[in-house]
């Protein structure tokens, strides 16, 4: 399995192909091959910086030699008029990697920044907010990294390291206790270390997956706090417990105050905006 460094470099070699194609003519055109620059990332916006990371990267693959020096950190509070890193190479390098940088950086920064407001809410409360797949594709790995950033737990990467058994999986294969003792019993023949996660929709399906057993987690999906807390009861910490669907800001707290271990959401990365960022030449030094 690929780590995350490998995924990133196969992310930045896609997208630099994609932006770049059969050459950036407009750099060709109008300056020197051997010309150098500095350019500096400019923060336009107030958040959540993230990215700062990322964006070394690229540079270093497009230009191995390239100078970046960093002034704030992923993670931080930003503020406009703050300057993030500067970097020093070849300006077709500066130039043919500005795109990706800041794409990659003002959709971070944007779900990092949406993301700490939902974990700042929950000092005090043991719940742990969770991103889910519901991203971009192939744009994932940095999107998750945003909400890690953000001090959010990320959950599954993709539909190989853990089994979810959702409605559609329990509705096609006839049943909760069917697809439990399945997935269980497939985990024991192709000798698979994976945590199993079931998905219930009312308290019935809780007392059937509690009488059954042979899950990890229990996700509790479009439960009303008060159904939550009954459901708690019925598990008695046998199992960890997720809050899903309709949980946004507003009702955050009442969810946390039933002692959910997790919450998912996944408009921390699909309702997420992106904050302003841009990529100045510095031509004063």
């Amino acid at each position: 399995m690929l780590n995350f460094d490998d995924h990133l470099q196969i992310l930045i070699d896609s997208a630099l192909k994609e932006d770049i194609g059969s050459g950036d003519h407009s750099t060709l055109s109008s300056i020197s091959a051997d010309a150098k620059g500095k350019a500096f990332l400019l923060i336009k916006q107030a958040g959540i910086l993230a990215g700062v990371s990322v964006a070394e990267k690229i540079f270093l693959w497009k230009e191995p030699s390239v100078t970046f020096v960093s002034f704030k950190k992923d993670g931080e509070t930003m503020s406009a008029g703050e300057k993030a890193f500067e970097v020093n190479a070849h300006v077709h390098t500066i130039l043919q990697c500005e795109r990706l940088v800041l794409n990659c950086m003002q959709r971070m920064s944007g779900i990092a920044t949406l993301t700490k407001q939902y974990t700042d809410k929950l000092k005090g409360y043991k719940t742990k907010i969770l991103d889910t797949r519901k991203t971009t594709p192939n744009f994932r790995l940095l999107e998750k990294e945003a909400v890690r950033i953000g001090g959010g737990v990320n959950n599954r990467f993709g539909l190989y390291d853990m089994i979810m058994l959702k409605d559609n999986h329990i509705d096609y294969c006839g049943g909760i206790e069917k697809a439990i003792t399945k997935a269980f019993d497939y985990t024991q023949s192709e000798n698979k270390n994976l945590k199993i996660e079931i998905e219930t929709r009312n308290i019935s399906d809780v007392k059937k997956v509690v009488a059954i057993g042979k899950v990890d987690r229990i996700m509790l999906d479009n439960f009303t706090p008060a159904q939550i807390k009954e459901a708690l009861k019925i598990i008695d910490g046998k199992y960890e417990t997720e809050a899903s669907g309709g949980i946004n800001l507003e009702n955050l707290i009442a969810y946390a105050e039933t002692g959910v271990d997790y919450i998912s959401i996944g408009s921390l990365i699909h309702q997420a905006k992106s904050l302003d960022l841009s990529l100045k030449a510095d031509i004063g030094s």
